[in-house]
């Protein structure tokens, strides 16, 4: 890889990474690496997932932004596109189709709230679930609610996370939690996770890959947000 394609990556990396620090998402770095964060993704709204709160792995390969990140979902959770034991997820967007104008917002804002509202169950990672989604809706249903209730409880995935990443322990997600009725909607949206990064810039905004990355049209990308999953 060139110098200046090194160049531009890390301050694509570093912006992006920024940019989901900086959201409502609570987000931490693992080991204070740059290509490798959790993330906490609730269960979005008037779906089966509802309530819940799952920690999810992210890395950024070397070839970051023309490469899709790894996701992986460290909490467990019943879908037929994400594998029950190792956590990996089977989904277009970032599998095949990603685009250098995605950023890791866009998988936690659209790509994995669209996949666990609209599950494609012919080309599963999880074949029971999948034969469940297909042949039995309502046992699928039950089971999707029960992990939800197991796993996935806000307070306690809350306070794992805080725990792993030396954060304050917030009370947030308490007693806004009924395993009897995980459907229940979470009332508060997760903090976001303000992490200082050292400013390493080397004064390079005259190099030309820097200026292609940091200046992908956004509205661009946006309107290939709503694409087939």
């Amino acid at each position: 890889m060139s110098s200046s394609l090194e160049n531009s990556t890390r301050r694509r990396i570093e912006m992006d990474v920024m940019k989901l620090l900086m959201s409502d998402f609570r987000a931490a770095l693992v080991n204070d690496n740059l290509r490798e964060l959790h993330v906490c993704l609730e269960g979005p709204q008037n779906t089966l997932y509802e309530g819940g709160l799952w920690k999810v792995h992210v890395e950024l390969p070397e070839q970051y932004p023309y490469k899709s990140p790894s996701i992986g979902f460290d909490t467990k959770i019943y879908h037929p596109n994400i594998d029950e034991h190792s956590g990996s997820v089977c989904l277009d967007v970032i599998n095949q189709t990603w685009s250098p104008m995605f950023t890791i917002t866009h998988i936690f804002e659209t790509f994995l709230p669209q996949l666990l509202d609209y599950p494609n169950a012919s080309d599963p990672l999880n074949g029971d679930a999948s034969a469940l989604y297909l042949n039995n809706r309502d046992k699928y249903e039950e089971k999707v609610k029960t992990y939800v209730a197991k796993y996935a409880n806000p307070r306690d995935v809350s306070r794992a996370f805080n725990l792993e990443h030396g954060l304050p322990d917030e009370d947030r997600f308490d007693n806004k939690f009924n395993a009897n009725d995980v459907n229940g909607q979470v009332d508060s949206r997760t903090t976001s996770r303000r992490t200082d990064m050292d400013d390493n810039d080397d004064n390079d905004d005259d190099d030309e890959d820097v200026e292609d990355l940091s200046s992908l049209d956004e509205d661009s990308a946006d309107s290939d947000l709503d694409m087939d999953l």
